[in-house]
């Protein structure tokens, strides 16, 4: 999800209702909590503002997707937003958050494609300091469970610039499928970029789910 689906110059005037939510669910009303050995995932707080904006502004964490908030009081408005989005069943934004600790340090996004929310899309963000210690791989295979077991998405996309080795990589690494390329397909500082196109299907994630073993959602 490199285009990020939030748009701050959209954002409601003070007082406008919330969006409606057509099927209420309970993680409509809130997002579970999702435990692993090394992370736990769980709603983004407003006290995950400062610590988001300084994990996901830097060159090397942003450079691959839409710019995102510059400010804590953007990524405060960030997560004002999220959480409407989720109370209309549209979206869900989980924050990560390392064992031991309180603030997030990444966020794992889904948004639906379709009004049943049976096709999906889910983008990624992590601060850099914490790559390559397993805590994506954790991170993303407790997103998917949510995503396929609790959700009951039928095919879940991504879309990651061609040049974004480690994204790409990423999403192999987890189980996805490159179903093909899609050309000049995302605008990043006036340039538009190739983008693969990647796939996992809900029994993509029941074989998986095998070799991972349960995760606990509460």
């Amino acid at each position: 999800m490199e285009k990020m689906p939030y748009q701050p110059h959209l954002d409601p005037e003070p007082g406008t209702p919330p969006l409606p939510a057509a099927v209420v669910t309970d993680w409509h009303q809130a997002l579970p909590v999702l435990s692993g050995s090394l992370v736990t995932l769980r709603e983004l707080r407003m006290s995950d503002a400062a610590s988001l904006c300084a994990m996901l502004t830097t060159e090397e964490v942003s450079r691959f997707i839409s710019p995102p908030p510059t400010t804590v009081e953007g990524f405060e408005r960030f997560i004002a937003w999220t959480h409407r989005q989720r109370a209309a069943g549209q979206y869900a934004c989980f924050a990560v958050v390392p064992r031991g600790a309180d603030t997030a340090v990444g966020l794992f996004q889904l948004r639906t494609l379709d009004s049943a929310f049976e096709v999906a899309e889910w983008g990624f963000a992590l601060g850099s300091e914490y790559w390559g210690n397993g805590m994506f791989v954790e991170s993303a295979q407790l997103t998917l469970d949510f995503t396929f077991d609790v959700v009951r998405v039928r095919r879940l996309e991504a879309r990651a610039a061609l040049k974004n080795g480690r994204g790409n990589g990423a999403l192999r690494k987890v189980g996805a499928t490159q179903e093909g390329v899609l050309r000049r397909s995302f605008l990043r500082n006036g340039e538009y970029l190739d983008q693969a196109l990647w796939t996992i299907l809900d029994e993509d994630h029941r074989r998986a789910k095998a070799v991972w073993g349960p995760r606990v959602i509460h």
